[in-house]
């Protein structure tokens, strides 16, 4: 398994459906799932799609300007670390962003299938 291009699959991934259908992200959590989201905790599948979905702005884009990754443990697991920037509907400027992810295997020695165990989002402000 070559953790670079994994990474870099879920991160295309991750992003056209965040800026698109963010309540087609369910997918990717478990109910073990953990998002922290500018510092406000959110665990399970019901509650991270409803903190995304309910966010204040409808229409975003997100362009990634880097992707770091490691593999993580014995269980096969891979550390991804995003920094980009957000660009809001309406708005003039984007944000800048940094994003952590921390992929499982789906199912145990079948690591072709990633879920997201923990996901740390941060607007980076100068």
């Amino acid at each position: 398994m070559d953790t670079d291009v994994v990474a870099k699959q879920f991160v295309e991934y991750y992003y056209t459906t965040f800026d698109n259908n963010r309540a087609g992200l369910a997918s990717l959590y478990q109910d073990t799932s953990m998002l922290t989201f500018e510092g406000a905790k959110t665990q399970g599948v019901a509650a991270i799609v409803n903190k995304l979905t309910g966010l204040p702005f409808q229409q975003c884009h997100h362009a990634v300007s880097t992707i770091d990754c490691q593999p993580s443990g014995p269980a096969g697991g891979i550390l991804v670390f995003v920094s980009g920037n957000l660009q809001l509907a309406g708005e003039q400027h984007a944000l800048k962003f940094s994003q952590m992810f921390h992929l499982m295997p789906q199912h145990p020695g079948n690591p072709g299938s990633f879920f997201v165990l923990n996901d740390i989002f941060r607007l980076n402000y100068a």
